[in-house]
C-alpha cells in the first residue's frame, strides 16, 4: 500500500497537526478496545456501493454491533439503517454531533459523560473536514477516526488514501479482529 499523508480534497491547508496514518487495521481495533466511551457517526453516503458487493454502512453496522458503539445517524441513513434491522441511538445533522462533540458540558446520548472516541463514516469529505478541523480545535479530550478511505488530515487517526479493495481488506481486518478479541 502506498500511503500518502495527502489530503484527498486539494488545496487544503490542515495545518501542523495531521491525522496519524492507519497503516495496519490494527490501530483501529486497539483504539477501540482502549476506549471505554465511544461513537459511530454514520452519514448518507456509506449507504453507497463502492462495488456490487462493498457498503460502507454494512462495515459500519457490524462494527456497532461487534464493539458496541453507539450509533449516530444522520441525513437520511436511519432510514437505511432500520431497513437492515438496525436502530440508531440518535439521529441529528451532523453539524450537530460536531458541535455537541466539541461541547465540555454535553453528557452525551446516555447522560453518562462525555465521548473518549468518536468513529465517522460516509459524511461527504468537505463536511468531514470541516467537522474534525472544529474537533481538532475544540474538542478536549475527544479522539477521531475517519473511516473513509481518503485521508483526512483533521482526524487523531485517519487511513491513507486507498482503493476500494485495500480499504475493504482494511476493515474486513478490523471486524475480524475485534470478533476474536
Amino acid at each position: 500500500m502506498g500511503a500518502r499523508a495527502e489530503p484527498w480534497q486539494k488545496a487544503e491547508i490542515a495545518g501542523p497537526k495531521k491525522a496519524l496514518l492507519i497503516l495496519k487495521p490494527e490501530v483501529i481495533v486497539a483504539l477501540v478496545k482502549k476506549s471505554k466511551r465511544s461513537l459511530l457517526v454514520i452519514s448518507h453516503e456509506a449507504s453507497e456501493e463502492y462495488t456490487e458487493d462493498v457498503k460502507m454502512i454494512d462495515f459500519a453496522i457490524r462494527l456497532s454491533q461487534t464493539a458496541g458503539i453507539p450509533i449516530v445517524a444522520t441525513g437520511h441513513t436511519s432510514k437505511e439503517l432500520v431497513k437492515k434491522g438496525v436502530q440508531p441511538k440518535a439521529l441529528m445533522s451532523a453539524m450537530d454531533i460536531g458541535n455537541r462533540l466539541a461541547d465540555p458540558e454535553w453528557k452525551g446520548l446516555d447522560g453518562k459523560g462525555p465521548y473518549e472516541l468518536a468513529l465517522f463514516i460516509g459524511l461527504p469529505y468537505y463536511m468531514q473536514f470541516v467537522i474534525l478541523s472544529g474537533l481538532k480545535h475544540f474538542s478536549t479530550n475527544l479522539k477521531t477516526i475517519s473511516l473513509d478511505r481518503f485521508y483526512n488530515p483533521h482526524a487523531s487517526w485517519s487511513f491513507p488514501n486507498l482503493s476500494v479493495k485495500e480499504w475493504k481488506e482494511n476493515v474486513d481486518t478490523v471486524i475480524s479482529k475485534l470478533e476474536g478479541a
